[in-house]
Order: C-alpha cells, then sequence, then structure tokens
C-alpha cells in the first residue's frame, strides 16, 4: 500500500497536469520537498521542478490539501513569471480560479466548521516562566 505522502504527490502531480495543460505550462514533476526544509511552502526551478512542503514545519501533521493546492498554483504560476509581480498575482489568481471550478481547489469557507482535530494535551504552566520573546509573524493555519 503506498504510503500517505506517495499518494499526495501522485495527486498533485495529476491536479498539475490539469492545471497547466489548460494554461498550457511546461513543468517537470511536483515532487514533496525533502523533510527538515522548512523555510518555505514550496519552490519553482527553472527545470520545470516544483517541490512542495507536505507537513507543517512545527507540528509535522500534513496540511490540508486546499492549502497543498494553493501552493501549487503559486509554483505553477512561477513557470510562466518568476516573481510575484502584478502579473504574477494576476495568473495565480487565475489559477486558483480554474481549480476551484474544476473542484481541485476546495478551501474551508469562513464560518464552515473545521475538521476535528485530536484531543489536546494540558501542559502545566510554570511557576516562574522564562521572559518572553517579542511577538514575530505567526504561522498560518494551514490544516
Amino acid at each position: 500500500m503506498p504510503s500517505e505522502r506517495a499518494v499526495l504527490i501522485a495527486r498533485l502531480n495529476r491536479d498539475a497536469e490539469r492545471i497547466a495543460q489548460r494554461f498550457e505550462l511546461r513543468y517537470r514533476a511536483v515532487e514533496a520537498e525533502r523533510v527538515g526544509v522548512n523555510g518555505h511552502y514550496g519552490i519553482c526551478y527553472s527545470d520545470g521542478l516544483i517541490r512542495i512542503r507536505l507537513v507543517h514545519a512545527r507540528t509535522g501533521r500534513t496540511l490540508k490539501y486546499s492549502s497543498l493546492v494553493n501552493t501549487l498554483c503559486h509554483e505553477l504560476a512561477h513557470l510562466r513569471h518568476f516573481n510575484h509581480g502584478p502579473k504574477f498575482r494576476a495568473f495565480y489568481l487565475a489559477l486558483l480560479q480554474f481549480a476551484r471550478r474544476e473542484g481541485i481547489y476546495q478551501p474551508r469557507q469562513p464560518g464552515e466548521p473545521r475538521q476535528p482535530e485530536a484531543p489536546r494535551v494540558r501542559v502545566q504552566k510554570e511557576r516562574n516562566p522564562p521572559a518572553r520573546m517579542p511577538a514575530g509573524p505567526e504561522q498560518l493555519d494551514l490544516f
């Protein structure tokens, strides 16, 4: 039986092919990003290779498929615009719109209940907690 990782990558490749065909994009392959790479959700190389991180950087839990498709569309858009300018943004949104119409991209709508999560373990607070670091950017809610 194939691993969850293999199943996700196969599905992403099938969906990438549908999107790429519609927009006449050429990519080489979609692969899972290497374990331990946490600086980005995806990356597109000039030779058409796309790598996507499948798991959350801190929890190690698999990201929602809609988050993976969002990243896929972002990286596919880089095949036409290798920057983040206005043309890239418009094209990326067109890819997402197509993926939504085709039922590939199905994000949770505002107000829609989340998928049930595993129960969380309560951790007792320390009596004298260490000084807090200044608040920085927060991780997006991707699952």
